[in-house]
């Protein structure tokens, strides 16, 4: 006889493990089903380690400043010492993961999961297989780390960023890293202030496939090269060759680069291996991810999809978002749709950078007229006190209804700054709702602010967002 629950959670990353803890909260009854490690890539080799990391590679960058403030001495930094640091990090956030589940009354299931029909799920472990029925299922079965060719992922020579943080980094100080996209970029500059010789190849611009604007990738290439991080261009890769000395990558223009390893950032592939979706009819698009609804809703009702596996923006914080949406959902008759474009993305980098919403190329597709706001840090005494005063705060609102369409944040803490837009009550009032604000001094927040009135008074809408 299986084990009825009202809500079953295939995986265990940011957004399961949200998912989980919302529904048991609200007085669901949930397991959770988790093949791997716990926690998923976020926890494990994903943003919390990698967080950790930048940390360090911050507290290195700083020392650039000290003789001007009367600091003596010099910092560097050892990977195998802060990759040792980033998993006692991992693990106690792992034992408090679990100890909360528990508490909650959580059941977890160690195994892999796979659909008898739209609401029974097979689970094979380690003592044998079981079966569960669930009302409700979300499948939050994250992504993989894709290796393209001719690369080839190697121990101890090309790494994914997976690999990276399942044992301790190779010997040598010089690595190649592959790619354009947010990994790379991050890790180009992590890995320098953590001692590296960093060749970093890319195939396109860096984060060009971001909606950040052209004054924030100009002050990301400035960041970069002042920290001696620069990307070299390439068509292609012809060739990669490992052995006893190392990795010599040779691109289709006939160049070779000689490396003691390579990490690649080149991006991840949804993970639906051995789901047996096609038995329940949930489907997937060309590129592998579930495919959802705004509801986040498959085709099959009682079945929903969070995270990497149906969202091609694939960071946490969009796992987590959807995560909160698909329990309401389940409890409230699918009341809420998801706007995958007003969750905040962060970048941490040589300047950290954080946005939502809208671009102005967004705005008039939508047939709105875009109005800009923009403050810098140059001139904020907390940022010229911190002697990180690069970076600015940028709005954008619509001329006709003072609606906040989007913004950015780029600078120092942009990650946490960002919330002062994604927690606004709404859209439509946010705003004038940072208009009326009391804001501490000196603050970097206080460049919202001076942003929205800048916006105001430069397009005339006083009346929409201070009632004037």
């Amino acid at each position: 006889m299986s084990e009825t629950f009202d809500l079953a959670i295939i995986g265990s990353g940011p957004g399961g493990y949200r998912a989980a803890v919302l529904g048991a909260l609200r007085g669901l009854n949930v397991v959770i089903i988790e093949k791997a490690t716990w926690g998923g890539c976020c926890l494990n080799r994903g943003c919390v380690p990698k967080k950790d990391w930048y940390h360090t590679a911050r507290l290195v960058a700083a020392q650039r400043h000290f003789a001007g403030r009367g600091i003596q001495g010099s910092l560097s930094a050892d990977m195998d010492q802060a990759w040792e640091h980033q998993r006692g990090v991992v693990e106690t956030v792992r034992d408090s993961y679990l100890g909360y589940m528990k508490h909650l009354k959580i059941q977890y299931r160690q195994g892999a999961a796979r659909f008898v029909d739209a609401e029974t799920l097979e689970i094979a472990g380690a003592d044998g297989r079981e079966t569960v029925r669930a009302r409700h299922t979300i499948i939050a079965t994250g992504a993989t780390a894709t290796v393209p060719q001719p690369f080839v992922a190697e121990p101890g020579r090309v790494l994914t960023t997976d690999m990276l943080f399942d044992d301790k980094p190779p010997a040598g100080e010089r690595v190649a890293i592959i790619g354009s996209g947010v990994v790379a970029t991050e890790f180009a500059f992590i890995f320098r202030q953590l001692g590296k010789q960093v060749t970093w190849l890319t195939r396109s611009k860096p984060l060009g496939g971001q909606k950040f604007s052209p004054q924030a990738l100009s002050t990301l290439k400035e960041q970069l090269a002042e920290h001696d991080v620069e990307p070299v261009r390439v068509k292609g890769y012809e060739t990669v060759e490992t052995g006893d000395a190392g990795v010599t990558i040779t691109n289709t223009d006939g160049n070779r680069f000689e490396v003691d390893w390579v990490l690649l950032g080149t991006g991840r592939t949804p993970h639906t291996e051995g789901l047996d979706l096609d038995a329940v009819g949930v489907k997937t698009d060309a590129r592998g991810f579930i495919q959802r609804r705004p509801t986040l809703q498959t085709d099959v009702d009682n079945i929903y999809a969070i995270g990497d596996v149906a969202c091609d923006w694939m960071t946490a914080n969009h796992a987590l978002s959807d995560a909160t949406i698909a329990v309401e959902n389940i409890q409230t008759g699918n009341t809420r749709e998801q706007d995958e474009r007003f969750v905040p993305i962060a970048i941490y980098s040589a300047v950290e950078m954080a946005r939502l919403g809208m671009d102005e190329d967004d705005a008039e597709d939508d047939e709105l007229e875009p109005a800009v706001g923009f403050a810098a840090f140059e001139t904020s005494p907390r940022a010229l006190g911190q002697d990180e005063p690069e970076g600015f705060v940028r709005l954008i609102g619509d001329m006709d209804s003072g609606a906040l369409l989007g913004g950015e944040v780029i600078g120092a803490d942009a990650g946490e700054l960002v919330h002062v837009l994604s927690l606004a009550p709404d859209r439509d009032s946010a705003l004038a709702w940072i208009a009326g604000g009391r804001w501490n001094h000196p603050a970097r927040a206080e460049e919202f602010l001076n942003a929205t009135e800048t916006l105001a008074s430069k397009w005339g809408l006083q009346s929409e967002i201070f009632g004037l």
